[in-house]
């Protein structure tokens, strides 16, 4: 890939995204994090404190990101140097930080590194449902840590 950073449309083809955003306002290093929950077609799942749409990455494992580069450019992980702020349904004890391998601190829930999704630029939108780029599949997340992996009727839509 080059330097520009290429986000994947809901449909797997590439589209333009605006990275510099999402990833400026979900991967910002704020002293804490809140993890709320939003109900959606796909079900309960878990937000961030503007809204956003969290995402599971299969490639991850427990407590351990695999995206890195233009996958975390594509995917921002939710970052926090504090506390992270159960709401909404969040069970606080599912919730934790990792370290990456840059040092930066990432949420994430029953061991799972969460990520917001470029293209999702409202809050309540699940384009990154289903998706699978970087080598694996991103889902949403139910309260209890699962994988979401039912489609809703229409990618590009919110709440």
């Amino acid at each position: 890939m080059s330097a520009s950073t290429v986000a994947y449309a809901a449909d797997g083809s590439h589209s333009p995204a605006s990275v510099a955003n999402a990833a400026s306002s979900s991967a910002s290093d704020s002293s804490s994090v809140t993890v709320s929950t939003k109900s959606t077609p796909l079900g309960k799942i878990l937000v961030n404190s503007k809204g956003h749409t969290l995402y599971l990455f299969q490639s991850d494992k427990k407590d351990k990101s695999t995206c890195n580069g233009d996958c975390a450019k594509a995917w921002p992980p939710l970052k926090a140097n504090g506390k992270t702020i159960a709401k909404g349904g969040v069970n606080s004890k599912l919730l934790s930080t990792i370290t990456r391998s840059d040092g930066s601190k990432q949420v994430a829930y029953k061991g799972h590194p969460l990520y917001t999704f470029a293209d999702d630029t409202k809050a309540g939108q699940t384009n990154g449902q289903g998706i699978d780029a970087f080598g694996a599949k991103w889902y949403v997340l139910g309260t209890d840590g699962k994988q979401i992996t039912k489609q809703a009727s229409s990618q590009s839509g919110g709440y």
